[in-house]
């Protein structure tokens, strides 16, 4: 049965009192994708078990086809036949707008004989792959970039000669830790191996480069990480795995913010004891605004303060690491009763959209008082209003339109459809918790 399709722009739906929910989220995206590249690198068949299923784990997938592998996604768990040198013939990849796509899959490229051709949605044109580029061609691939466009940009192709020297590689990857990801999780393919610097500015969302490392050395590679903004991948195989894909956490922040914006309690099942995902922080953040989190036998329980947003405090945080959950965030700083400044996230704005612009104009539009600065947000308390508030296709912006729809009657967000990107029919599954 097809998901029906939500009315565009969609009427959020807007507590009537406290909210008392239980949720079971679909895996998270991050480890899904990942996994999904390090199976098609493994010496083996993996299975990928409780796999994500959206738009950009269904296009990873289709990515690793065009090189090789052969995944199956029929079911909830996933077999991944490894690639060998051949790509699929005319090789193509759609990146769509999935970031994991475009910076995870050029590097895996050079490991195939052939030409393969990358491209996405309009919007993936403007955010940055330039410094993965380079990185490869330092290390020995071959690409062609700029004759459809932008050179270091979408339209590129990867001219892949089966194998990959490697060495050591300098890269600025202060906006995006993905493109440390992207490099380390081939790098035991190589021939020699591979050493990543980062040379830039602040690197952010470090806990994915740690999510990374560890899923590597799930599968038996050597990675030494002993020094800051240095990676060391010893070559040799990839061992075959069976792996469980925990609960996207970053998909539960519009669900825990509902409970704190009705005063409710809201328990996200199978919340893990341990895990590098970016949303685990949602435990502190929501603790510091307010809201009290405890573990249970079935989750996480998130219970917000008595009264609801009412009795929200703002915050002041260094969101550097988990810039992902920015949006969620600045949503509840606009509706607390004391003021909030949220920091370190300059590089939200390379992500589907320029997050901070976008956030200070739609948040802005429906009455918020809002800064826009360099890296961060100021939010004072303000009276919100309804309006339409616009999410560029970008399924967090969508997320931070129904948490301030879940307090203020007349918001409606347009292309809600957009969060399929990490959560199919997220638009039913959030109207049947009121």
């Amino acid at each position: 049965m097809s998901t029906p399709v939500p009315a565009d722009p969609w009427p959020a739906p807007t507590t009537a009192g406290p909210v008392d929910a239980t949720v079971s989220l679909p895996g998270s995206k991050s480890l899904t994708n990942r996994a999904l590249v390090l199976a098609a690198l493994a010496e083996g068949p993996s299975v990928v078990r409780r796999a994500l299923r959206s738009r950009d784990t269904l296009l990873m997938a289709q990515a690793l086809g065009a090189l090789g592998a052969v995944v199956d996604t029929t079911g909830p768990d996933w077999t991944v036949t490894p690639l060998g040198t051949d790509p699929a013939e005319a090789a193509r990849v759609d990146c769509g707008l999935a970031g994991t796509v475009m910076r995870f899959v050029p590097p895996v490229a050079g490991l195939v004989r052939g030409d393969v051709a990358f491209d996405g949605d309009p919007h993936m044109r403007n955010r940055p792959i330039g410094e993965i580029l380079t990185a490869l061609r330092s290390l020995g691939v071959d690409i062609s970039d700029g004759t459809g466009g932008t050179p270091g940009a979408l339209p590129f192709t990867v001219h892949g000669a089966g194998e990959v020297t490697g060495g050591s590689v300098s890269i600025d990857a202060s906006a995006s830790s993905q493109f440390v990801s992207a490099l380390l999780l081939a790098g035991a393919r190589f021939d020699v191996g591979l050493e990543v610097l980062h040379v830039g500015g602040k690197l952010p969302s470090l806990p994915h480069i740690e999510m990374t490392v560890a899923m590597l050395r799930d599968r038996g590679v050597a990675v030494d990480d002993s020094r800051p903004h240095r990676w060391t991948v010893t070559p040799g195989p990839i061992a075959a795995y069976d792996e469980a894909i925990e609960p996207d956490l970053s998909n539960a922040a519009p669900f825990l913010a509902l409970a704190a914006v009705s005063g409710g309690s809201v328990t996200v099942r199978d919340w893990p004891t341990s895990t590098t995902q970016a949303g685990d922080a949602l435990r502190d953040i929501l603790s510091r605004m307010g809201c009290t989190v405890e573990r249970t036998e079935d989750g996480l329980r998130v219970t917000g303060p008595e009264g609801g947003h009412r009795g929200l405090q703002g915050i002041e945080a260094d969101l550097s690491d988990v810039g992902e959950l920015a949006p969620a965030i600045a949503a509840l700083c606009a509706l607390a009763r004391t003021p909030s400044h949220l920091s370190g996230i300059a590089h939200i704005r390379g992500h589907e959209t320029d997050r901070l612009a976008a956030l200070a104009k739609e948040l802005g539009g429906l009455g918020a008082d809002v800064d826009e600065r360099p890296d961060g947000l100021v939010l004072r308390p303000a009276p919100l209003t309804a309006g339409v508030f616009h999410t560029y296709a970008d399924h967090r912006m969508a997320h931070a339109g129904v948490i301030v729809g879940a307090a203020v009657p007349g918001v409606l967000v347009e292309n809600v459809a957009t969060t399929s990107k990490t959560f199919p029919d997220f638009a039913g599954f959030w109207s049947g918790l009121f």
